[in-house]
Formats: structure tokens, C-alpha cells, sequence
């Protein structure tokens, strides 16, 4: 029904669409449109050689002239992602021709071979990221060696991810695409989870995180600021409980969850985003260069301050020491205007050139010539100081249903990352839609009185274990006080023990059962006490403002 509803939304909105309701019955005509447009059934029944199991079918197929767009099955857990899920299917179809986005990593998030698994199964290999399937949907992907050193003109957007130990002619291509107009997200990480976790042995593990982090420090210097690899940021205000290989939560104040105070409300890639979850974030400093613009896009609070990378690496507790720094800390940014290059003596000593022929001192002055040393239009970068965050344990869920696998996003990670890439490529028209998809608005009052409920339940729960153990007390004491033929023997005083312990315990259930019950009945008022205000509450406000309305402008015509 609310797959109906918003349809007849985008049909009431624009009389060119229009939709067409199929209900594919078992071999009907309808059953083959389904599966020519891509809609499978799933099945929930029967079995055999000839199924005769129910199928269930959800799914929808956009058309525009020869190209169609699919979306296989409208999942009910992602209801609030549906409005964006149809309006990009929408503008697939009728704008097929993808951006070309070029993704330069030094992480496996194209899903290279995972050698831990290659030891326990040769041949496994590693599915990619999701954030990377979820940025196929909309740009033509190409991988870029971390080693290149050229980027291809026909890139319109590079995505720069934990670039680990990155060569000067890798930053020199770089810097060159930023030059001739490309635009740049790169994506730095002191502290890299996903990295640490490839490792073979602990000692590999602990190498990586010693030496570990990722920047990019001569562009870095030329844009006038800094990275530091040997700190990341703890922030009290933005907390997370995490739990540690003993099974035990505790609190880790450098895993940020950022709420909409973190972000900037005036930028529409993240106006709309109320939560994003960053383990281990790194900060820049330092002032821009001239010529350069900067904008923060994601900031610590002023409860913050830096800890030592191995410290967190290790599950240190890094708020022992804390002291607040009093200053937000930038997180993540955007550097706008003429860029210079990093290197005004041209390509890098040891790069290779293009050329096989000629000596080298005439190959190294044509490189030279055609360096660019500054950029002739306003160029975008944008840096975000974590990596971990696309990684698909930050930043969604994923469940198997009926063999299809279903994503859901928990936080705004993956949205940050597409709405930059959107906007960059020069089309943002589904910012919006897509950020309102993942907002969290806890129903606070519900949770409230659930606090309290618990409270006093824990509190009954608590003397219960209190009169346990009184209980125990004495009847060990009792037990001690007997003789040695009266051990096996129940006392009077221990059957009476027994009973009003009984009787205590007894009681305290009853207790127990009547605090969840008022917990039920306050959960019900609440939500009877909503429903009358949709249903009579604004009803009537609107029909005493239209009276209002009505008896204000009958005096003004009986004035006249």
C-alpha cells in the first residue's frame, strides 16, 4: 500500500509518468513480463522438480524510451530508502550515460584475494565493499593502481582511498588531475581497522599499526595544511560503546558517533545526515594556501582531544588521560579555488616517463614543459580524515532474504559518501532524497519512560538478589549451628526461612509484572494520546483556523 501511495505521488507530481500495476499469477501473461523486466519471484514454498510454491512479488522496472532500470525487490526494511531507490532508477533511465569515476586504493575494496581466508580456503575471495557496488549504481567505476602515474582525462571524479605508502609519482598524477580540473575526495586514515585487520600474524598487525596511516604529504604541504598520522581524536561528547575481544562493553571515545551538531547545517552534502559513525579519525591543521578556500565539513566538539594512534590501536583506555582541548578539531573538509602545484620542478625524480626514446635529460625537460604548475579554474577537493567509515561493518547492515542480499544503512557513512560524489560529479539532485532515507528520530519520550521502567525493574530485581542471598546467609548459618545427625534435617527456623523467602520472591514477580504492565499501559497512553492528536487534535485546529478565517473576512466585507 505505501509502494502505491508514493507512486501516485510521482503521478500526481508529473503527468508524463506513468505507472502500470502487474499481478503476476503462476503462468500467466503477467509472470513473463515480470521476468523480462527483471522482477524474479521469491519463493517462500513447495519444492521438486515442478515447484508449486507460492512466489512473492515486489519489485518495480523504470522505462524511458529503450533503456529500463530494474529494482529486482522492495524490500520493507529499506521503506525509508524507497523514495530515493525509485527516484535514482528514475534518473538512471532517463539519463543512462554514467560519470566516470576513477577509485585509487590501498585497501582491498575491490575485493581482491583476502590471504587470511587463501590459507583456510585457496581460491576464496573477498566480495567488494558495498559503498563501491553502491557508487557502480551510478558512475562508470575504474580502478586506478595506487602506483599510476597518470590519471586518464576521461576520469571526471577520483576517489582516493587510505592511500598507504603512496609514491611521489602516484601524488604527482594527482596533483596534475587536480590542475587540469578533476575533482578529488581523498580519504586519510591515521589509524587504518579494516588495514590492521589484513594482517597475517599479530606481528604483522602490530608493524601495520606502528607504521601505519595514510596522507598525502607533498599535496598536503602545497595546499598549506597537515595530517598527523600518530594521532587520532577522542571526543567525550561523541562516544561509542564497543565490544572488545572479552566480550565487554566499554565506551571508546575515539570511535566518533557524530550527531548534526558535528556537521555543517549550511552544506547539502551533509544538511540532512544526523548521524555518522567514525572509528579512529584523524584532523587537519594548518591555514590553506593562498588562493584556496576552505570549509569544514565535519568538526569534534570542544570536549576533545588527540590520543596517541597505538594507544587506541591496542584497546588502550585512551580517556584515562584525558584533558579537553577546549577547540573542535576538523574532521573533514573542502578546498575550493586555484590550486598550485606540488611540484614546480616537474615530475618526480624516478617516475617513469611516456617516452621510451631519446636520452633522459630530454625526457625529463618535455615532462617539464607539460606539467601544469597551476590550475586556470576553481578546483574542489574534499578530505575526510577516516577511511574505516565506507567500510560495510561501519556503515550498513546486510541480511539474506530468500537469497537476495538486502542492505541497510544504520547510519549516514555511505550517504556522506555518495552525496560528495554526486555533487563533485555535477549532479545532486538526489542529495536530499537520499539523506532523509537514513535520518534517526528516536521516539525520546517512549524512551524515557522505558528508563524508568527499567530502573525501578532493576531496582526490584536487585533487592530480590539482596533477599537471596540474606536468605542463604542464614540458612548456612542455621545449617553450621546443627549437629552433625541433624545436618540432613530441615529446622523449623530453615522451613521458615525458606517460606518467607518464597513468600519475598513471590511478591517481588508480582512486583516485576506490574511495573512491565505500567510500562505497557504509559507506552499505550502515549501513543493513544498521538493518535488523537493526528486524528481530532489538527482536524479541529485547522477547522478553528479556517472559522477564524471565515468570521474575520465576513467583518471585513460587512465593513465595506
Amino acid at each position: 500500500g505505501r509502494v502505491e501511495d508514493l507512486l501516485d505521488e510521482y503521478r500526481q507530481a508529473n503527468s508524463k509518468i506513468r505507472v502500470e500495476k502487474f499481478d503476476p499469477q503462476p503462468d500467466s501473461d503477467a509472470e513473463d513480463a515480470a521476468r523480462l523486466d527483471g522482477v524474479d519471484g521469491q519463493s517462500i514454498g513447495g519444492g521438486g522438480i515442478i515447484s508449486l510454491g507460492e512466489k512473492v512479488y515486489l519489485g518495480l522496472a523504470v522505462r524511458c524510451l529503450d533503456e529500463k532500470v530494474t529494482l529486482p525487490f522492495l524490500d520493507p526494511s529499506r521503506e525509508r530508502q524507497l523514495e530515493y531507490d525509485l527516484s535514482r532508477a528514475i534518473s538512471r533511465a532517463m539519463n543512462p550515460e554514467k560519470p566516470k569515476l576513477g577509485i585509487m586504493s590501498g585497501l582491498q575494496v575491490f575485493g581482491q584475494m583476502d590471504p587470511r581466508m587463501m590459507q583456510m580456503q585457496p581460491g576464496a575471495a573477498r566480495q567488494p565493499w558495498i559503498a563501491i557496488g553502491e557508487l557502480q549504481k551510478d558512475f562508470d567505476v575504474e580502478e586506478i593502481n595506487l602506483t599510476a602515474e597518470e590519471i586518464d582525462p576521461d576520469i571526471n571524479l577520483l576517489l582516493v582511498i587510505h592511500p598507504s605508502n603512496i609514491s611521489d609519482g602516484a601524488q604527482y598524477a594527482i596533483d596534475q588531475f587536480v590542475l587540469r580540473g578533476g575533482k578529488l575526495i581523498a580519504m586519510l586514515d591515521p589509524m587504518s581497522i579494516v588495514d590492521s585487520r589484513n594482517a597475517m600474524n599479530m606481528q604483522n598487525m602490530l608493524q601495520r599499526a606502528a607504521q601505519g596511516g595514510s596522507t598525502m604529504p607533498k599535496l598536503l604541504k602545497a595546499w598549506g595544511l597537515e595530517f598527523d598520522t600518530g594521532k587520532v581524536v577522542a571526543d567525550k561528547n561523541y562516544v561509542t560503546t564497543v565490544s572488545r575481544g572479552s566480550g565487554r562493553a566499554m565506551s571508546e571515545p575515539t570511535w566518533l558517533s557524530l550527531t548534526s551538531e558535528a556537521m555543517n547545517r549550511d552544506d547539502v552534502t551533509v544538511a540532512d545526515i544526523d548521524s555518522l559513525l567514525l572509528p579512529g579519525a584523524g584532523v587537519f591543521t594548518g591555514t590553506p594556501a593562498e588562493g584556496i578556500n576552505q570549509e569544514v565539513l565535519l568538526h569534534s566538539s570542544e570536549n576533545s582531544d588527540l590520543a596517541d594512534k597505538m594507544m587506541a590501536q591496542m584497546g588502550g583506555d585512551t580517556g584515562k588521560d584525558f584533558t579537553p582541548s577546549g577547540k573542535q578539531y576538523t574532521l573533514a573538509l573542502r578546498l575550493t579555488g586555484k590550486f598550485k602545484t606540488a611540484f614546480p620542478d616537474g615530475k618526480p625524480a624516478g617516475a617513469t616517463e611516456s617516452s621510451d626514446e631519446g636520452d633522459d635529460e630530454t625526457k625529463k625537460a618535455g615532462a617539464d614543459d607539460e606539467s601544469l604548475k597551476e590550475s586556470t579554474t576553481d578546483g574542489v577537493v574534499v578530505l575526510i580524515g577516516d577511511t574505516d567509515c565506507v567500510y560495510d561493518q561501519f556503515c550498513v547492515r546486510v541480511q539474506n532474504f530468500f537469497g537476495q542480499q538486502l542492505i541497510s544503512p544504520f547510519n549516514g557513512n555511505l550517504n556522506l559518501l555518495q552525496n560528495l560524489a554526486e555533487q563533485l560529479a555535477g549532479d545532486n539532485s538526489l542529495i536530499g532524497v537520499r539523506s532523509r532515507a537514513v535520518q534517526n528520530r528516536p521516539f525520546t519520550r517512549v524512551k524515557e519512560i522505558q528508563a524508568e521502567a527499567e530502573k525501578k525493574y532493576l531496582s526490584k530485581v536487585k533487592q530480590l538478589q539482596e533477599d537471596l542471598n540474606e536468605t542463604q546467609s542464614k540458612l548456612n548459618e542455621l545449617q553450621r549451628s546443627k549437629g552433625e545427625n541433624e545436618r540432613l534435617i530441615v529446622s523449623a527456623e530453615q522451613q521458615a526461612e525458606i517460606q518467607r523467602f518464597v513468600k519475598q520472591e513471590t511478591q517481588t514477580k508480582k512486583d516485576l509484572k506490574d511495573v512491565r504492565k505500567q510500562l505497557r499501559k504509559d507506552v499505550d497512553a502515549l501513543e493513544t494520546q498521538v493518535k488523537w492528536i493526528n486524528i481530532v487534535g489538527m482536524p479541529l485546529m485547522v477547522t478553528l483556523v479556517g472559522l477564524t478565517l471565515a468570521v474575520v473576512k465576513r467583518k471585513r466585507n460587512a465593513a465595506k
